[in-house]
C-alpha cells in the first residue's frame, strides 16, 4: 500500500493520524530542516509535523540493529553516548528521529499500548533484520501485538536505481527467506535491490498485518529535487530527518 501526503517540505501518511491516540510524524525532504542538537533536541514549537512542545531525540547511527528505549521523561541535560539504529519510546511529547540519505526510514506506532519507534535501515541493517528485531522488542517490552502495529516505510533508494553487487547478494542468500523476490538480476554478480520490499517482507513474516504497512514509493536517487542521495552525489551533502512521537499530555 502506498499512501502519502507531500507538503512543501515533509511527507506524512494518514495511517498515523486516523487513530484515537494520534501519532505526530513526518518523513523529511531536503527542503525540511530542523535546528537541533543531535544528542537531545530542543522544543519543536512551530516545526511542521511536530507536536507543540515536543522534544526530538536523535542519536549516532552505526548501521547495526540495536535499539535505544526511552521510557522516562527527557531533559536538556540528557546525553546518549553510543550508537543505535532504532529508537523506541512510550513517552508523550518525545519525537524519536532518524537521518537518512538513501537508507530507509521506518516509523512504527502501536496505538493500543502507546509506543512509537523510528528505525534507520540500510542494506546491512535490513539483512540483519532490524525491523523484526524492533517488533520483537515492542512485543517483549511493551506487550505490543505485531498485528496491531502500524508501520510506514519512507523514501529511500528504490529498486529502479539501487544496484548491489555479489557481497550484498551473498548476505541476502545467507539470510534465507524469499530473498529472490526483492532483487532484479542485472547480470553476473549484479542486481537491483528492492530494500523497501525486503523490509516489508520481513515485517509480514514476523507477524505484522500487510494492510497496516504503508510505503512511500519515492526513490531518493531519482528525485534530486526532493531528497539528498549519497549514491547520486557521491558524498554526504545532507540528510533527511524522519520522526514520530506521541502527543504531549494535556495539562
Amino acid at each position: 500500500m502506498s499512501i502519502e501526503m507531500v507538503s512543501a517540505s515533509v511527507i506524512t501518511v494518514p495511517a498515523f493520524t486516523d487513530t484515537v491516540n494520534q501519532a505526530h510524524h513526518f518523513f523529511g525532504t531536503r527542503q525540511h530542516t530542523v535546528e537541533h542538537d543531535l544528542k537531545i533536541g530542543i522544543p519543536l514549537q512551530g516545526v511542521q509535523g511536530a507536536a507543540p512542545s515536543a522534544w526530538m531525540l536523535s542519536v549516532k547511527q552505526v548501521h547495526g540493529t540495536e535499539a535505544l528505549v526511552v521510557d522516562r521523561a527527557l531533559s536538556a541535560a540528557d546525553r546518549f553516548e553510543g550508537g543505535w539504529d532504532a529508537l523506541v519510546t512510550d513517552q508523550p511529547g518525545v519525537m524519536v528521529a532518524v537521518r537518512t540519505a538513501d537508507c530507509v526510514p521506518i516509523l512504527m506506532h502501536d496505538p493500543t499500548h502507546g509506543v512509537v519507534a523510528a528505525i534507520h535501515a540500510g542494506w546491512r541493517g535490513a539483512v540483519e533484520a532490524i525491523v523484526p528485531k524492533t517488533l520483537a522488542l515492542l512485543e517483549a517490552r511493551f506487550g505490543s501485538n505485531p498485528k496491531q502495529i502500524r508501520l510506514s516505510i519512507g523514501p529511500s533508494a528504490g529498486v529502479c536505481c539501487y544496484e548491489v553487487d555479489d557481497p550484498v547478494l551473498e548476505r541476502l542468500r545467507q539470510g534465507g527467506g524469499n530473498w529472490e523476490k526483492v532483487v532484479r538480476f542485472q547480470g553476473e554478480g549484479k542486481a537491483k535491490l528492492d530494500l523497501k520490499g525486503l523490509i516489508k517482507e520481513q515485517a509480514v513474516a514476523y507477524g505484522a498485518a500487510p494492510q497496516a504497512i504503508t510505503t512511500v514509493n519515492l526513490c531518493t536517487i531519482c528525485h534530486e529535487d526532493l531528497f539528498f542521495s549519497y549514491r547520486r552525489e557521491g558524498k554526504v551533502n545532507g540528510t533527511m530527518i524522519s520522526a514520530i512521537g506521541l502527543p504531549p499530555k494535556r495539562r
